[in-house]
């Protein structure tokens, strides 16, 4: 699933609005250059912006006696799913991978490139995978728009059963408890792309 929309397009990730105090400059006699030629002092003068940094939350089970990740649970955002983010959330799945530790990935987005491409995915808007530590396999679950959220396994360590993440009644505990219904104008077309 290849996207070419415009990356300027996730800017729901970053703050829209942003509060700045702004000095006025007071000493506004201009001011000479070596070459005595008189400039123009700027009316404003500002502050050196830096990125704003985003928090990309992840859920980790580890082993607290051992001090080891045992699974890693990813909940994809747009930003993990269009450059340049995403070859550093590539590399980090290779780590996760390289390391021996159970990966979940939960792509609830229509929007964006997969983290990974094979021939035989379904052309699905949702996906969910889970890619055991040292199986050299992927489980996915294509899920459809109209499909129930799938109930799947939670590897943790070795000889421990799996545990169970119901991720349809997750789903819906979380909108109740933020109020999507209130904040969510369903009047309204979806947004991009287009659902056929």
């Amino acid at each position: 699933m290849e996207d070419i929309s415009p990356a300027s397009e996730i800017g729901i990730l970053y703050p829209d609005v942003e509060v700045l105090q702004i000095k006025q400059r007071r000493d506004m006699t201009p001011t000479t250059s070596t070459s005595n030629t008189a400039t123009t002092p700027a009316p404003l003068t500002l502050p050196v912006i830096q990125p704003v940094a985003v928090r990309i939350p992840t859920v980790e089970i580890r082993d607290t006696a051992n001090n080891r990740l045992v699974s890693c649970i990813e909940i994809l955002s747009p930003v993990n799913k269009c450059e340049p983010s995403i070859t550093d959330y590539r590399k980090k799945r290779q780590r996760l991978y390289n390391a021996n530790v159970h990966l979940i990935e939960i792509d609830l987005l229509r929007r964006g490139n997969r983290p990974f491409n094979y021939p035989r995915l379904p052309d699905v808007p949702y996906l969910i995978t889970l890619t055991r530590a040292g199986s050299g396999l992927i489980d996915v679950w294509p899920v459809k728009l109209q499909d129930t959220l799938p109930t799947i396994p939670v590897p943790l360590c070795e000889g421990d059963p799996d545990a169970v993440l119901e991720l349809q009644a997750v789903l819906n505990a979380i909108y109740d408890e933020a109020g999507y219904d209130l904040s969510i104008d369903y009047s309204q077309p979806p947004p991009p792309p287009a659902i056929s």
